[in-house]
């Protein structure tokens, strides 16, 4: 019975933590635009540029 105690007041708190999350995130507008994130894992992505060759350091281009 005296966890009882301790779990309401927690479960409470958690509550009023997420109903506070929830309304961060409409107020800042996370739900704005729901269509276009799913959209854009189907377009296609413009090839990645290939990186730059490696260049050699000056104190192993002395050792070779």
């Amino acid at each position: 019975m005296n966890m009882v105690y301790l779990l309401i007041p927690l479960g409470i708190a958690l509550l009023i933590c997420a109903g506070a999350a929830l309304i961060w995130a409409v107020n800042s507008g996370q739900f704005e635009d729901l269509e276009d994130a799913g959209r854009a894992v189907l377009d296609d992505d413009e090839p990645a540029a290939a990186p730059p060759a490696p260049t050699p350091r000056g104190d192993q281009a002395e050792d070779a």
